[in-house]
């Protein structure tokens, strides 16, 4: 568990020493709510990255800072996961472009990211409150639905989240993201959460059945 982000900053500045060509990060989990003061502690870190070169010599870095590659676990066959690689305390949680199968790293989730860290070789962005808790959604990792309080508690705008989902399934024409993310907000209000954007969601997820009906009676 790590407890303290001067640790993680630590991690990064080990890492710009060691790559030879720039990498953009972008956080995407509790590390970001560690800095944030909305979580305790992390297991892991969650990282994406936009390209497939910036992957390889991200891998190749932690592979010189001894980290070993570990295989996934159930609560990560949703996501899309590239690649776990453990040292210690340290679980780094890799993806390329993609989590949770279409669900992209976006350009306007890159420009609501705050940069944390700018080195030589290596940015460091962390994604905004709102797109980690839509990730959040997609996933079955014990804590992640308390994280998702965590977020929404001190105040955020679901316009953003409403929005954003809808341009993830315009993008990757899978509409079927929204009876996933539908499940998990069930479960936020189940557990007291107040969300605003439930009628529209609502809305959006009666559609996506409508339609589904449509095309089965089709057949």
């Amino acid at each position: 568990m790590i407890t303290n982000y001067d640790q993680i900053e630590e991690f990064f500045k080990e890492i710009n020493q060691i790559i030879e060509k720039k990498i953009n990060l972008y956080v995407i989990g509790g590390a970001v709510l560690l800095r944030r003061d909305l979580k305790g502690g992390t297991k892991d870190i969650d990282l994406v990255v936009d390209s497939k070169a910036e992957f390889m010599e991200f891998q190749k870095a932690l592979e010189k800072l001894d980290f070993k590659p570990q295989i996934p676990g159930k609560e990560y066959e949703h996501m899309n996961l590239n690649q776990i690689f453990q040292k210690e305390d340290f679980r780094i949680d890799v993806f390329y472009k993609e989590v949770c199968g279409k669900f992209s790293l976006t350009e306007d989730m890159k420009q609501r990211a705050e940069i944390i860290q700018d080195l030589e070789n290596l940015r460091v962005s962390h994604c905004s409150n709102e797109d980690i808790l839509l990730f959040k959604t997609m996933t079955e990792r014990d804590g992640d639905l308390d994280d998702c309080i965590s977020i929404a508690v001190p105040g955020i705008d679901w316009k953003i989240i409403l929005k954003e989902l809808q341009n993830q399934i315009k993008q990757s024409k899978q509409d079927v993201w929204i009876t996933w993310v539908g499940e998990r907000l069930d479960l936020l209000e189940d557990k007291g959460l107040e969300i605003p954007i439930m009628n529209e969601f609502d809305s959006l997820r009666n559609k996506y059945f409508e339609d589904l009906e449509k095309k089965q009676s089709q057949n």
